[in-house]
């Protein structure tokens, strides 16, 4: 695959259901490394049942769809899906260190900084029998937000993190540039090692107890929505 342009195909809508949701809807006509983005979700998904709040303007709500083989990525296995994973996460690792932060990836779904969410991920795969055809990745980064519910255990935002505030879709033009340079890396098993190793570096996982008491702080919020 050629190095994505500075200038990614990103769609832009006021509002949406699910930016995954529209990705799904449009799988017929997007190309590889097509981007739907929404300044607002009015359904927007996070892993598993639970849904994805951000506020009206001020943060990314994204969708990356990604294709495998003929006319996308090299093929990958079902058995590899793993390996988007580490793509997402390690691009948005380096996009927000660029930014002067220190992320953490947090297993399975999400970005970190120090004891705080900053980005949550819903990658959800279509396979086609042993290899995954096409990839829809969801991405909701707090950008500017700096009120949250306070319902919510323990968001921050890019803005709280560095004092400063950022435009939404020069910043998702920002990002893509970054993750066409990691997604040339999926194209070979030195490329996929290298990601898998910045991935494994930047890991976490929580300790059950406070996994514990994280869901159900979310389950609680979600339960007075």
């Amino acid at each position: 695959m050629e190095p994505l342009s500075a200038r990614p195909s990103i769609t832009w809508y006021d509002t949406l259901d699910s930016t995954n949701s529209e990705v799904r809807r449009r799988l017929g006509d997007l190309d590889n490394l097509s981007v739907i983005a929404a300044s607002f979700q009015t359904a927007g998904r996070g892993r598993g049942s639970h849904s994805w709040k951000a506020a009206a303007g001020e943060n990314l709500t994204f969708s990356i769809l990604l294709r495998f083989g003929e006319g996308g990525l090299a093929p990958l296995a079902a058995s590899e899906a793993v390996r988007i994973t580490h793509l997402v996460t390690v691009a948005l690792y380096n996009c927000l260190k660029a930014c002067g932060v220190i992320p953490r990836i947090k297993w399975p779904n999400d970005i970190w900084i120090g004891g705080k969410k900053i980005c949550g991920i819903l990658i959800e795969n279509i396979l086609d029998g042993e290899e995954v055809a096409c990839s829809i990745v969801g991405i909701g980064l707090n950008l500017n937000q700096k009120d949250f519910n306070p319902l919510l255990p323990n968001p921050t935002s890019l803005s709280i993190e560095t004092g400063r505030s950022y435009d939404v879709r020069a910043f998702l033009e920002g990002f893509m540039e970054e993750f066409g340079r990691d997604a040339v890396l999926m194209d070979s098993e030195p490329g996929r090692e290298k990601l898998e190793k910045v991935f494994s570096e930047n890991m976490f996982v929580l300790e059950k107890p406070l996994q514990d008491r994280l869901q159900a702080s979310i389950d609680n919020f979600e339960g007075r929505k």
